[in-house]
């Protein structure tokens, strides 16, 4: 039971927002096994439950209520958020390219989203820097 609690309790923390509950359901369902998932119907809703809190990753949709994604990014940023983030959208037109390196956005995926490479993308992000310490 204990040793199941402390699995729990070190798996990595990972934000969803979108204004979109079917998508907000469907990385719920294909993360929660592997990670501490929490969900964020908007940019506000986000930025008060976990500006201050230990994430390890944010998935945020680019059109969101109140705020978009990336000024959502910009404040969590300002806030000291050094974590990584994938920004997720269905109008690839709107991104700007330099605005996503000024943020530190580590990937952007358009929607319909291929669900395969966005998981490899997590995994990379979330476990890549546990594998190269381990080869030190």
């Amino acid at each position: 039971m204990l040793k199941e609690v402390r699995k729990e309790m070190s798996k990595k923390k990972i934000v969803v927002v979108d204004d979109d509950e079917s998508i907000r359901k469907t990385f719920f369902l294909i993360l929660h096994e592997n990670y501490r998932v929490y969900l964020a119907k908007d940019s506000r809703e986000a930025l008060q439950r976990f500006k201050k809190a230990k994430i390890d990753l944010i998935i945020a949709d680019l059109k969101l209520p109140y705020i978009n994604g990336l000024e959502m990014i910009a404040r969590f940023r300002e806030s000291g958020y050094k974590g990584e983030v994938i920004l997720i959208s269905a109008y690839p037109d709107l991104i700007n390219v330099d605005k996503l390196s000024h943020l530190s956005i580590s990937h952007f995926f358009v929607k319909p989203l291929d669900l395969e490479a966005l998981n490899r993308s997590i995994d990379y992000l979330l476990n890549s820097k546990k594998i190269t310490e381990k080869r030190i």
